[in-house]
């Protein structure tokens, strides 16, 4: 097993994922985010603190990170293996694909676990889309359909990304049975990104979670 191409994937992909982009599009404006709506640093508190057009540039680039994380997994891997019979080699395959997955799992803790910010981040829901974006486009797209349908139907961001999270290793398990590493690599992700929920359950079930369009805000869901 190429354990060093593995170990330069894993801590270049954590710091790629660990770029605070939210907190650093907040810090530009003065304003520390981590003490101003929700103190999340993710794109739905950016929004909401620093206005539409910062928090889809936020969203955008959490989503960026993860998408060029595995990229990066991937080309090093070709790098330090050489590409020779690569196309047509099933292994080599395998191995580079295992490469952008674990560049994809490390982004996400570098979000979720910046260590730029005493290891305390976002939530990953963006920089997780970014990662399926490159690794499974058919089953995040139909994640993306739920989200978009639990968000119009309850207006809570949070519930959307809930049922995403929910609805993301599920479809990964129907539509690729026979990729058992995606498939706990994604259960496991989805279930980190409704731990990293917590708080908004708590408030949805005592009521007093935000809605989507609402100004007052104690909600952080990314």
């Amino acid at each position: 097993m190429p354990i060093l191409s593995y170990l330069l994937t894993a801590l270049g992909a954590y710091l790629l994922g660990s770029i605070p982009f939210g907190y650093l599009a907040a810090k530009a404006k003065g304003i520390d985010i981590r003490s101003a709506g929700s103190g999340n640093i993710g794109a739905t508190n950016a929004m909401r603190v620093l206005g539409k057009p910062a928090g889809i540039a936020v969203l955008v680039l959490d989503a960026l990170k993860g998408f060029i994380a595995v990229c990066f997994g991937v080309a090093l891997f070709a790098k330090m293996q050489g590409s020779a019979g690569g196309a047509s080699n099933a292994a080599y395959v395998a191995q580079a694909f295992n490469h952008g997955l674990a560049a994809g799992i490390f982004a996400v803790l570098g979000h979720n676990y910046t260590c730029w910010l005493k290891f305390k981040g976002g939530k990953g829901i963006a920089t997780t889309a970014g990662v399926y974006l490159a690794l499974a486009p058919l089953p995040l797209l139909i994640a993306l359909v739920i989200f978009m349908l639990a968000v119009a139907g309850t207006r809570y961001i949070s519930v959307g990304s809930i049922a995403a999270a929910i609805a993301l290793p599920a479809t990964v398990w129907i539509l690729q049975p026979h990729n058992l590493l995606l498939g706990i690599v994604t259960t496991a992700l989805g279930a980190l990104a409704i731990y990293k929920h917590k708080s908004n359950i708590q408030r949805l079930m005592a009521g007093t979670e935000n809605r989507f369009g609402q100004k007052k805000s104690t909600e952080a869901t990314k």
